[in-house]
């Protein structure tokens, strides 16, 4: 019976306070770009995700078919939708990590709710996008 119960409350709950949905049932943090040039990850170097703590994310980004790109721009914008603002820093990428890895500092959220990150990805000669959706 403990086992039933805890499948039911892990069906009404598939992901934890900060986590997002990825697209079409994939995992939920792999995301394709709007062209499906790439595909990108990320990982907070903060855990959990905090309010108004300045951290880094380390993006990952690989090809459509799984080579991960190591030449890559990314730029990252983004804010609130429910409130018209953006992010109250100007995250940039510092520095490529090797593998299709790539630090980006200065992220920052300063309120609770939903949030867009806007991520442009240029490598190869092609640029792409994907906004990431989170809740706080």
């Amino acid at each position: 019976m403990r086992e039933i119960a805890l499948l039911f409350v892990a069906l009404l709950l598939p992901f934890a306070p900060g986590e997002v949905a990825g697209q079409d049932g994939e995992d939920p943090k792999v995301w394709d770009t709007g062209k499906g040039y790439f595909r990108v990850s990320y990982e907070s170097r903060l855990h959990p995700l905090a309010i108004n703590r300045i951290h880094a994310w380390v993006f990952h980004v690989e090809t459509a078919n799984g080579d991960t790109v190591n030449d890559a721009t990314i730029s990252v914008t983004g804010g609130m939708p429910n409130h018209n603002h953006g992010l109250p820093t100007s995250p940039r990428m510092t520095q490529s990590l090797g593998e299709g890895n790539y630090l980006l500092e200065g992220m920052r959220f300063h309120m609770a709710g939903l949030w867009e990150i806007t991520v442009i990805i240029e490598a190869g000669g092609q640029q792409d996008t994907v906004v990431i959706s989170l809740t706080l």
